[in-house]
């Protein structure tokens, strides 16, 4: 991805950058998917729930995928934030740093939705720590980080979804703007056919500590699933696409089928006015039901928590 710098001068328009980042992550994603199939017909066949959807997907449809946004879809939290955990575990950063990513995915946790300021500074910090690192060294780490924090975390009824598309010998894609190696791992541990990521950019294997484009959040997703779908030879009116965030309604918004999973308040209104499709896989209304996360050990989540609660409250 190292020979594609060149395309990102500054200058360069926020829809530019949204472009690149879907496009790369599309190469990254196909170069990815072989692999995935190879080792899934290796694999021992596992058990499978039936479709959720009686009508839909449609069974030998070939034309149509489903597309999955990741953090507080299919995952409870963000994956970022448990990859900095484990990260963290093997001492690549410090104590602070650790803090900072507990209270932003308290935050996450709590309010339910998405702060782009909170993720832009998880994003900064992930870059920061892996720069100088090989690829190959946080593939390894990821698999082990992924046992530790998220296998734990994957929304049963997401799964079951993703699994019914699957079943209809559909092509299911992870799109999110978790790192595409980390998106890849859990893509494979689900068994599903890829994934479509923020793509780091890396020199004879080794992470500069810089972006390909931008983070793959928001316009920059659609961009992703439109790209990908060319390249595959989907028809998007046939297509399904899952979220939780009022962020991912461009994504969405492109495909015949969009799917409203434990919506925030924003996408559960639109939702709702398009007479989308919801599902709620919480216990409660709020994703806050859900509990805080492991890494309460750390002395700050405690006021980050409560500072993270009556903020959410004011803005109520």
């Amino acid at each position: 991805m190292a020979a594609l710098g060149w395309l990102t001068p500054r200058r360069r328009s926020a829809t530019a950058r949204s472009v690149l980042a879907g496009e790369a992550a599309a190469e990254a994603a196909r170069k990815t998917s072989q692999q995935l199939e190879q080792e899934r017909e290796a694999a021992a066949a596992a058990e499978r729930p039936g479709p959720a959807e009686p009508d839909f997907p449609v069974v030998g449809d070939v034309h149509a995928a489903a597309f999955f946004d990741l953090d507080n879809t299919v995952m409870q939290g963000a994956a970022i934030f448990h990859f900095g955990r484990g990260l963290y575990k093997r001492k690549f950063f410090q104590r602070r740093e650790l803090a900072r990513f507990a209270w932003q995915q308290a935050w996450f946790r709590l309010a339910g939705v998405e702060d782009p300021e909170h993720m832009q500074d998880a994003r900064e910090s992930a870059l920061s720590i892996v720069k100088g690192h090989r690829v190959s060294e946080l593939m390894s780490i990821g698999e082990e980080i992924y046992d530790e924090y998220m296998a734990d975390r994957i929304w049963p009824g997401t799964r079951a979804l993703a699994q019914a598309h699957l079943d209809a010998g559909q092509k299911v894609w992870l799109v999110t703007a978790a790192p595409v190696e980390t998106a890849t791992i859990i893509a494979r541990r689900l068994g599903l056919t890829g994934a479509l990521g923020t793509v780091a950019e890396s020199v004879d294997g080794v992470y500069t500590g810089k972006l390909v484009g931008e983070p793959l959040h928001g316009p920059a997703k659609a961009e992703a699933v439109r790209a990908l779908a060319a390249a595959e030879g989907l028809d998007l009116n046939r297509c399904a696409a899952y979220s939780d965030s009022h962020n991912d309604i461009p994504m969405l918004s492109l495909v015949g089928h969009p799917y409203a999973i434990n919506p925030d308040a924003k996408l559960r209104k639109h939702a709702r006015a398009r007479e989308w499709r919801l599902r709620d896989y919480r216990t409660g209304r709020k994703a806050a039901k859900v509990g805080i996360p492991a890494a309460a050990g750390v002395g700050a989540l405690a006021g980050g928590t409560a500072a993270a609660v009556a903020l959410h409250r004011r803005r109520r």
